[in-house]
């Protein structure tokens, strides 16, 4: 099996839950016997310069006729001039992690091209893999992609200790990159509106994906007096990753929208709480307890209000800790394991692999 990926999807300095979930993805598919090369290709996907795009196309050209290929769709959704006429001869599975026009702040006439191009894109492809029910939903709807081509492959979660915290209320916790699609902006206000308060926040992301935006949210922290409280900690991994999440009362994120939310189910893999607006696939991924309870609070969406709101219960009310913590205990334990997820992938690769020669297929589909 061929996997596309992008250039940084190992990069340390600059993690992602797409690199995390094409690198597991791919170690554990070699680990059940599926041979796995890695083709990774620089470039500023989804809008490479020219040279970049010129990399992938000789690279899908250099595969040979019905190669089984999995491609991660920040790479190859926004340049159908480069994957379509391969797809033909190929058998292509795409990994789309997100939708390309939702992209937050993308100009109109951007995410109207993206949004076209990665149509394009899907509707060749042999398969489509999402990362939720959710998502896979509106992939099939907004793309009019046949709903037996759109397969659900969710990340897996890594088994982790459960989190000692600080005082059980106190310390907050939100990992994504600070980008205006992650709602860092929200929190900070929503931390401004419950300053008064005992709290200290980290955001622990890449700080160099959208520049000007972090400038800003600087600027928000330092206006609402919040420098020292709120700490812009950049991308932490491995160990310190590790003991961020240990030292954790809350995980707490502002997103504007959600595939599936790796960092929620990581919380929770270490019995950590979440609040969270509740949108697109997020409230599946929280998911409930046994017994029922929702391991966190769900807020409407972009609602730096209801955020604050969601803060304030927490802080003020023990009774609520307690009975989120143990909700989040139980959920603890019914999060898949990443061995599950590559199984789940396998099967769609097996079944892809199954197919009529990609020529043929391409033909019958008109």
């Amino acid at each position: 099996m061929h996997a596309v990926l992008p250039g940084g999807v190992d990069d340390p300095v600059s993690p992602s839950g797409g690199n995390a979930y094409d690198r597991h993805v791919c170690a554990g598919l070699a680990a059940r016997g599926r041979p796995v090369r890695r083709l990774t290709v620089p470039g500023a996907w989804p809008r490479p310069a020219p040279a970049d795009l010129a990399g992938l196309e000789r690279e899908l050209a250099a595969l040979p006729d019905g190669a089984l290929v999995l491609a991660d769709g920040l790479v190859v959704c926004g340049v159908p001039e480069a994957v379509v006429p391969h797809a033909r001869r190929l058998r292509l599975t795409v990994v789309a992690h997100m939708r390309l026009a939702d992209e937050t702040g993308l100009p109109d006439d951007v995410a109207a091209r993206l949004d076209a191009a990665e149509r394009s894109v899907l509707r060749s492809a042999a398969a489509v893999v999402a990362t939720s029910g959710w998502a896979a939903r509106r992939l099939a709807d907004h793309h009019g992609l046949p709903r037996e081509r759109v397969h659900v492959v969710a990340p897996g979660t890594a088994p982790a200790p459960v989190a000692e915290g600080t005082d059980g209320r106190t310390r907050l916790l939100s990992v994504a990159a600070v980008t205006p699609r992650k709602g860092h902006d929200l929190l900070v206000d929503a931390l401004a509106r419950v300053a008064d308060r005992p709290w200290r926040c980290d955001f622990a992301g890449p700080l160099d994906r959208a520049p000007e935006h972090v400038e800003r949210l600087r600027a928000a922290i330092d206006r609402h007096g919040l420098a020292g409280r709120v700490r812009l900690r950049g991308p932490l991994a491995g160990a310190e990753l590790a003991a961020a999440y240990a030292s954790a009362d809350l995980a707490v994120l502002g997103s504007r929208g959600e595939t599936f939310g790796m960092a929620v189910a990581e919380a929770l893999a270490c019995g950590i709480p979440v609040l969270a607006p509740g949108l697109d696939a997020l409230p599946d991924t929280v998911g409930r307890a046994p017994d029922g309870t929702v391991p966190g609070i769900l807020v409407p969406a972009a609602d730096a209000d209801a955020l604050a709101e969601g803060l304030a219960a927490w802080l003020d009310d023990a009774a609520l800790r307690r009975r989120l913590r143990g909700a989040a205990l139980a959920r603890r334990g019914m999060l898949d394991s990443w061995e599950e997820a590559v199984r789940r992938m396998d099967h769609v690769l097996e079944a892809v692999a199954a197919l009529p020669r990609p020529g043929a297929r391409q033909e019958a589909a008109g």
